[in-house]
């Protein structure tokens, strides 16, 4: 038996399934759309979070340090003795070579001056020559003296005899005193060193003639024993050196310095500490600065005159602010901090520190004090009112290097 098909019910079914496909087809992109608006909204969410950045903070508390400040320095020798010579001559021999150590008295140069030997044989029959005059005239002092006493003779040739006895015993001095001349200057045809010390350049050589108006010098002699490292403060460095609470004189800061080290050309540490001795009473004009000396024992000759070093001078501070200098930054004449409030904002607050050598630490005289935090980190163009993260740090691992 054939079954035909209801017609109503098949289109009945044909409508509601088209239906069902229209309400699926509008769904889906409903759907779609509040996913985008959720994963959108959650990640302006996110993005929010990231916008307050974590950076370390350190809570500021007084502490006691030393801070080394650095001072370019010359190194000079105890003496630097230029040996010129005396006498006119040509150099015959030289007994010494460039950087040579050598003793006091030790033989440096001869001068051939045959003029100067000859001078003293001059000299000494000279003399003889006075020696002569001089006992003739003492002859006839005594063969006069007893013919006056008898009234032979008048008592004028007594006197005439005396008068030209002591003519010819100043001649005699003076011929001495020729001699001795003449011996001093052949003495300067030998040159001897008149300290220990290190020889310099030696610029002329054999058969050179030289001259006592010579220019240049033979060589100079350096006593390195101890040298001196001279350096400058300006003046506003001067004055804080030279004026304090100690209300004490200048000279007594001096002598109770701590002793000052020297760094190397090569940046090493001198074994040898050193002692600031002076400083130039006058402030040289054109540099705006005054001069220091501090003193070095140099017994193994590793420095010499001529060199150049830093010297290093340590400051202790007390119970005092102290900040790394990299966390500071300078804009004009002012330098400033980053300085973290309760509600963690930024605020750049200008401070005033003492002078230093660069690279190490700052004391702050104002502008922070206990309990003050600070962004311990290198970082710019942090505004003011700018919300961050903190971050505490262990004061030790910042001022490792102090203690």
């Amino acid at each position: 038996m054939k079954i035909i098909p209801n017609l109503y019910d098949i289109s009945h079914n044909a409508l509601f399934f088209k239906k069902e496909r229209i309400a699926l087809w509008i769904a889906i992109p409903v759907l779609l759309l509040i996913a985008a608006c959720s994963n959108q909204s959650g990640q302006k969410a996110k993005a929010s979070e990231l916008g307050i950045q974590t950076y370390k903070v350190l809570t500021l508390q007084p502490r006691s340090a030393t801070l080394n400040t650095d001072y370019p320095a010359s190194v000079q020798g105890l003496q630097n003795i230029e040996i010129r010579p005396k006498v006119d001559g040509f150099i015959e021999k030289i007994y010494v070579d460039e950087g040579s150590v050598v003793k006091k008295g030790q033989l440096l140069f001869k001068i051939n001056a045959p003029q100067y030997e000859q001078e003293v044989r001059t000299a000494e029959a000279g003399i003889k020559t006075a020696e002569a005059d001089v006992s003739s005239a003492n002859l006839q002092v005594n063969k006069v003296k007893p013919l006056v006493e008898k009234d032979i003779i008048s008592h004028y040739e007594l006197e005439s005899a005396q008068l030209t006895l002591k003519s010819k015993e100043a001649a005699l001095a003076q011929a001495k005193a020729a001699l001795e001349n003449a011996r001093i200057n052949l003495g300067y045809t030998t040159i001897t060193s008149p300290v220990a010390g290190v020889i310099g350049s030696l610029p002329y050589k054999l058969g050179s003639l030289v001259t006592s108006t010579t220019t240049e010098p033979l060589t100079t002699v350096f006593n390195t024993a101890t040298v001196y490292a001279y350096f400058a403060m300006n003046e506003k460095q001067l004055l804080d050196f030279s004026t304090d609470s100690s209300n004490t004189t200048l000279q007594f800061k001096l002598n109770h310095l701590p002793k000052v080290s020297l760094i190397l050309p090569n940046n090493a540490v001198y074994e040898h500490s050193g002692k600031i001795e002076t400083v130039n009473g006058q402030i040289n004009t054109n540099t705006g600065s005054a001069n220091f000396r501090a003193a070095f024992v140099n017994p193994k000759g590793l420095l010499h005159s001529g060199s150049s070093a830093t010297v290093r001078i340590p400051t202790v501070v007390k119970s005092a602010i102290v900040i790394p200098q990299n966390v500071t930054y300078q804009l004009q004449d002012k330098r400033f901090a980053y300085v973290v409030d309760n509600q963690n904002k930024i605020k750049n607050v200008v401070i005033n520190v003492m002078d230093n050598t660069p690279g190490q630490f700052y004391v702050v005289t104002s502008g922070l004090g206990n309990g003050d935090r600070i962004i311990i980190e290198s970082v710019s163009n942090i505004k003011d009112g700018t919300e961050i993260k903190p971050l505490e740090v262990n004061a030790s691992s910042v001022y490792k290097d102090l203690e």
